[in-house]
C-alpha cells in the first residue's frame, strides 16, 4: 500500500479528491506568494471595470484568457521555484536559470496582459467615458 505522499497515490483518485489537491495548491500559492494575491487584486479591478463599463461579451472572455494565462503562469512559477529549492537547496547556475527562465514566463505574459488592458483602454473604456472620440 502506498503512502499518500507517493507519486502513484494520486493516481485514479476521483474528480472531487483531484480537485481537493488543486484547491490546496492554490490555497498554497496564496499564502506564500505575494505576487499571486496582487494578481487577485488585479482581477478585481479588471471584473469591475469590465462590470462598469458594460463591456461586450468579448471583451470578457479576452480578459478571462489573458487573466487566467498570467495566472497560470505565476502558478506554475511558484512550483517550479518550490520543487528546484527542494530539490537543490543550495545556489547552482542550473537551478537559477530554471528560475530565471519561469520568472521570464510569468513577465512575458503580465506584459502581454498589459497590451490587452491598453487595447481595452483605448478602445473601451476611454470612448466610455466620452475622453476619447473616434469620429463615429
Amino acid at each position: 500500500m502506498t503512502s499518500p505522499h507517493e507519486p502513484d497515490s494520486f493516481k485514479g483518485q476521483g474528480f472531487a479528491a483531484r480537485l481537493g489537491h488543486a484547491l490546496d495548491g492554490l490555497r498554497a500559492a496564496w499564502q506564500q506568494e505575494a505576487s499571486v494575491r496582487t494578481h487577485a487584486l488585479a482581477t478585481v479591478a479588471v471584473v469591475a471595470l469590465l462590470a462598469l463599463s458594460h463591456a461586450p461579451a468579448l471583451w470578457w472572455a479576452v480578459m478571462a484568457l489573458t487573466v487566467g494565462a498570467v495566472v497560470s503562469a505565476e502558478l506554475l512559477n511558484t512550483a517550479i521555484e518550490a520543487l528546484a529549492d527542494h530539490l537543490h537547496p543550495e545556489r547552482h547556475p542550473a537551478i537559477g536559470l530554471c528560475k530565471d527562465v519561469a520568472a521570464g514566463a510569468v513577465l512575458v505574459s503580465t506584459l502581454a496582459a498589459l497590451a490587452v488592458g491598453a487595447a481595452f483602454l483605448v478602445g473601451h473604456v476611454l470612448p466610455w467615458l466620452g475622453w476619447l472620440d473616434w469620429g463615429g
